[in-house]
């Protein structure tokens, strides 16, 4: 499930990069959301993996409240760029007229800080929350369960949900991997 969400986030970015059709503020964001779930998604499962594989279920302190930190951080930062891509989704379809003066590239770029920076303030704010709360509250077979849908499934099944089923995206791939985006950059140079 960790390859499966690493590719497929992974392929949304390339095929975004590589494909000057796809420089629109929808795959813009599509592509920052690809990053977030890679980064979301790698700051638990590999420890987890390496868990399951040495049967050794030790972490540090600091490792531990790095972690926590990262995810939570991640976690928050999923939710905002959600939100700016339905926000972008409504002026597309609410305001069509209006939706290319609107969002313009500085205005995406905003976007996406103001979601970061929104996240970076209420976070510190959750994580004294999380780490002030007491253990004993929490049932630990139901949270892991929930912990495992949240942090591993949503972010595989991303990229097939937003993107890998849209005709665009499956193009710039197949454009990509058949070689035509690169001789196409070779010969835009005069190389």
């Amino acid at each position: 499930m960790y390859l499966v969400t690493m590719l497929g986030n992974l392929l949304i970015i390339l095929a975004t990069i590589s494909d000057s059709h796809l420089h629109t503020p929808m795959y813009f964001f599509l592509s920052n959301l690809s990053f977030v779930d890679v980064c979301f998604v790698s700051t638990t499962v590999p420890k987890m993996l390496v868990n399951i594989q040495t049967q050794n279920k030790v972490i540090t302190y600091a490792g531990c409240i790095s972690q926590m930190c990262f995810f939570i951080f991640f976690a928050g930062l999923d939710i905002f760029m959600l939100t700016v891509m339905a926000y972008d989704r409504f002026g597309a379809i609410c305001h069509p007229l209006h939706y290319t003066v609107t969002m313009n590239p500085r205005l995406c770029g905003l976007l996406v800080l103001a979601s970061w920076l929104s996240v970076v303030s209420l976070f510190y704010c959750t994580i004294l929350g999380v780490y002030l709360s007491s253990a004993a509250t929490h049932n630990s077979h139901s949270s892991a369960a929930v912990l495992v849908m949240y942090t591993v499934v949503t972010p595989m099944l991303n990229p097939f949900i937003y993107s890998l089923r849209n005709k665009d995206i499956k193009g710039a791939l197949t454009q990509f991997f058949r070689g035509k985006t690169i001789k196409g950059l070779f010969s835009k140079k005069g190389l």
